[in-house]
């Protein structure tokens, strides 16, 4: 059974990590999230669950209003072509569903199967805003906190330029919203 959020807030505070978590309507995109801008400081994320050509899965969090190139990507981390995973994929890894993908959900990979790429943009944020499994929650955590976190899961995130330092992707590459 996947962790629940009063699981993985259990986790952080045995970790020793300081966080605040606000309830809101289910989010599904970058779009609707927008929303929440004005009560809720810090880098808000998109996330990518992506799956390459030799199976090869991936969790791409960056900042939600990045671009991201996802035909060229692959090169970027040194990965056969990407696709999205499947939703039962994103469920059997990070037991989240679509809408909830989240850095969090490293908790649940408990055979380390996902690679964490964190966009180096993204670090450059104090306070760093996920889904704590659940759209309907957004957790705020330090930067530095989360690469504890993902630490602790045994998934020692890959931190790297993945998005448009630029911000805007030109119009014929493949760009997400999800957030």
């Amino acid at each position: 059974m996947p962790a629940t959020p009063e699981d993985l807030f259990t986790y952080l505070h045995r970790l020793g990590i300081a966080h605040t978590t606000v309830t809101h309507a289910p989010l599904f995109t970058v779009e609707q999230s927008r929303a929440l801008r004005g009560t809720i400081p810090g880098a808000h994320t998109k996330n990518l669950f992506l799956k390459d050509k030799k199976d090869t899965v991936f969790l791409v969090v960056a900042p939600e209003d990045a671009q991201v190139d996802l035909k060229t990507l692959h090169h970027r981390l040194g990965a056969s072509r990407f696709s999205f995973g499947s939703a039962a994929l994103l469920e059997e890894l990070l037991g989240v569903t679509p809408g909830a993908v989240t850095a969090f959900g490293a908790i649940n990979d408990k055979s380390g199967r996902v690679n964490v790429v964190i966009d180096a943009g993204l670090m450059q944020h104090t306070i760093i805003n996920c889904h704590p499994l659940v759209n309907s929650m957004t957790t705020s955590i330090g930067r530095d906190d989360l690469v504890k976190f993902l630490e602790a899961t045994g998934h020692v995130p890959r931190i790297e330029r993945v998005a448009d330092a630029a911000g805007a992707a030109p119009a014929d590459r493949l760009q997400s919203d999800a957030p």
